[in-house]
């Protein structure tokens, strides 16, 4: 009999070891990780955006503000490599290889700046505007609407001649002024599918507040979406500054940037004899938006299988 039982009990607990155990989805990181490891172009840009970073931030670590900015005409114009300038000078003697390290990391830290403001205010928008929908999803969404359909550039440039101590931090904010509307229309589109999910409704019944209910239950649910929008409003930040810099609207011209270096293209001489004063900073820009696009479409792949995996 204690034989018999003994073989019982081994067979039961073969059964529930046998039983396939539940297992949870990967989280969002480890998912958009594999993404990245998967395609050799979005890593290769995520490697290329990561050196970038160093050489930008970590260079500008190693330079005087003042020096770069200072004129020299005794050195003008030096070609590639010319006394001791491996890209050159400008008209004013800078060196273009220390222009370009802070003219880079100026345009980064606007285009991240920016996108701080703009992913906070649309994000907190959106979300109440998708969650609680009906009449206060119209009021805001016609706010977002006329917001949209003012003449972005313009107005940004004539507040820039008017705005007395004009600056980096002034230029943030004139950005961001028009940059949360498109956030927050694309976060409500996510919030308005979130709304009615059994989850939601469970913690609406178990009496938890509205406020609870947003930022506890159904953020977390978009993370992904927020990390995408992220990455990308990131490089199109970069080229609205850079944008305004080339037409003289953006940073202070005692200011470097990517976009008045690429602004010395304006001269056909400089374009045809000069190269070396706009073309690093055209490719550098080139680069950073390339490499962006490519680890956002990675992260926007992930995104879509941690959807399908949930």
């Amino acid at each position: 009999m204690a034989d018999k039982k003994k073989d019982t009990a081994t067979k039961k607990a073969s059964k529930k070891d046998a039983t396939p155990k539940a297992t949870l989805p990967p989280s969002g990181f480890r998912v958009a990780v594999r993404e990245i490891l998967r395609s050799k172009s979005a890593l290769t840009a995520l490697i290329i955006i990561i050196l970038i970073l160093l050489l930008t931030f970590g260079g500008s670590l190693f330079l005087n503000r003042a020096q770069i900015t200072e004129m020299n005409i005794v050195d003008a114009y030096y070609g590639w490599g010319q006394g001791g300038h491996l890209l050159g000078t400008d008209d004013g003697g800078r060196d273009i290889l220390k222009l370009l390290i802070m003219g880079g990391r100026n345009s980064i830290m606007i285009g991240i700046s920016v996108t701080v403001i703009t992913e906070i205010v649309g994000l907190v928008v959106g979300l109440v505007s998708g969650y609680y929908g009906g009449v206060v999803d119209v009021i805001i969404m016609r706010i977002v609407d006329f917001i949209q359909i003012l003449p972005q550039m313009p107005i940004i440039i004539v507040l820039t001649t008017v705005i007395p101590n004009y600056n980096a931090v002034t230029l943030v904010f004139l950005i961001a002024m028009f940059g949360w509307t498109t956030t927050a229309r694309y976060y409500r589109s996510f919030i308005l599918s979130q709304r009615d999910r059994d989850y939601v409704l469970a913690s609406k019944t178990s009496g938890s507040s509205n406020f609870q209910i947003m930022f506890r239950e159904v953020l977390p649910n978009i993370t992904s979406m927020i990390i995408i929008d992220v990455v990308l409003t990131i490089a199109g930040n970069i080229g609205i500054e850079t944008s305004l810099s080339y037409l003289g609207y953006g940073l202070p011209t005692t200011t470097p940037s990517l976009g008045t270096l690429i602004g010395f293209a304006d001269d056909p001489v400089n374009v045809i004899n000069r190269p070396w004063l706009w073309l690093p900073a055209t490719i550098l820009l080139l680069v950073i938006s390339l490499s962006i696009n490519y680890v956002g479409r990675a992260l926007q792949r992930a995104g879509d299988a941690r959807q399908r995996e949930n």
